[in-house]
């Protein structure tokens, strides 16, 4: 699965859950709105206020995986995503653990997960240049 593209900027990637708990009960509504579409809580999302981010399940849960570049990503929630550093709140960014910020200098797209048809993938979740492995 792919998103549209995504707004160039400074985001932070990696588990939601770590940088969004004012929002998680929102997000997991978001998620499992729909609990018949088993690909329910990939790709894009938008946040009531507006705000958007991006998330895909990791092919084997919970644990930590890495990028090319041998940045861990630390996954309590079974899922990796994206979103921007300012839509972050405050009290939030000062914990940024578990993941890392990119700097995207101009738009991009995300993909990972099962295809629509269900057909397995090979685990790559791609924000933008980042390729994180989750196989």
């Amino acid at each position: 699965m792919k998103t549209d593209l995504m707004p160039a900027g400074k985001y932070w990637v990696g588990d939601l859950c770590y940088v969004m708990h004012e929002e998680w009960d929102e997000v997991c509504g978001l998620f499992f709105k729909d609990r018949d579409d088993h690909g329910c809580n990939e790709g894009l999302f938008e946040l009531k206020d507006g705000r958007k981010f991006v998330s895909f399940n990791t092919k084997y849960g919970d644990g930590g995986y890495y990028d090319e570049a041998e940045n861990e990503y630390g996954v309590d929630a079974g899922l990796i995503g994206c979103i921007l550093v300012s839509d972050i709140k405050s009290s939030d960014q000062n914990t940024l653990v578990g993941g890392h910020v990119h700097e995207f200098e101009s738009p991009f797209v995300c993909s990972g997960g099962r295809s629509e048809q269900g057909h397995d993938w090979d685990g790559i979740i791609q924000i933008g240049h980042i390729n994180i492995a989750t196989d």
